[in-house]
């Protein structure tokens, strides 16, 4: 799946994420919540890396959505606010915290993408910003 088959017309305006715009980082929240797994992937190069917590990375786009569809059903994302930097070799990388909610816990969260010049995502790590007895409490 080339990401160019994931074209929307536009980004719902009801995600807002203060300090970020760019339509890709947008898309990706939009796409996880609403289930659209495949959608989600495609914002991914095709070597495009997805570090969830407790997990070593997923590699390409078969793997993250083999990853999704396996562990983030019932996951809302609420991403609050963000900063981008310029790195080098013209890549950007944006920092959004927020919220992630399932059915039985919530737990503040720190995702980070860098993305290419296509402005495919390269590389994300999600982080869980919790305390260790939070997180003992989470693998209960």
């Amino acid at each position: 799946m080339a990401a160019a088959e994931f074209t929307p017309t536009t980004v719902d305006e009801t995600l807002q994420i203060e300090g970020i715009t760019e339509p890709t980082i947008l898309r990706y929240f939009l796409s996880l919540n609403t289930g659209k797994f495949e959608e989600t992937a495609a914002l991914f190069a095709e070597d495009g890396v997805m570090h969830p917590p407790f997990e070593s990375g997923f590699v390409g786009r078969d793997a993250i959505i083999g990853y999704l569809q396996q562990e983030a059903q019932d996951v809302k994302a609420y991403p609050r606010e963000g900063v981008s930097e310029t790195l080098d070799e013209e890549q950007i990388q944006f920092q959004v915290t927020g919220k992630a909610q399932t059915s039985w816990c919530g737990v503040n969260v720190l995702w980070t993408f860098i993305l290419n010049q296509q402005k495919e995502i390269l590389y994300t790590r999600i982080k869980l910003l919790a305390s260790p007895q939070e997180l003992l409490n989470l693998r209960r």
